[in-house]
């Protein structure tokens, strides 16, 4: 399995960013993508997933309604589309895969890792 993150960069408090994962190398029906991140010095938190089956999501509570995660089935892409971006929201976002129906942001559930794109939020 591979995973391909891409749409980090550079933004002003307030600005939008839009992030993908490309995923690729496996023929499950049923998956959930999900976007984690990881700032200086934290520990690494998920942020929202979403399951191929139904399109369920799940948001932490500190970006429910300033991020949106949606899906492309036929592409395997997952899309972050990032809102009102705070500083606190600077980190590295990674998405990672599982296979399943379960969606979840604990990150020992998911079994494959992107590379990471690095999102900076600053003025």
């Amino acid at each position: 399995v591979q995973l391909q993150a891409s749409g980090g960069g550079l933004v002003q408090p307030g600005g939008s960013l839009r992030l993908s994962c490309a995923a690729s190398g496996f023929t499950w029906d049923y998956y959930v993508i999900g976007w984690f991140r990881q700032a200086p010095g934290k520990e690494r938190e998920g942020v929202s997933c979403i399951a191929s089956s139904d399109g369920s999501t799940l948001y932490r509570d500190s970006v429910r309604g300033r991020f949106t995660i949606s899906r492309d089935k036929d592409k395997n892409t997952v899309s972050l589309q990032m809102n009102s971006l705070e500083p606190e929201d600077t980190a590295i976002y990674y998405c990672a895969i599982t296979r399943g129906l379960l969606i979840s942001l604990q990150d020992h559930y998911y079994d494959d890792w992107g590379q990471g794109t690095l999102v900076t939020v600053s003025s």
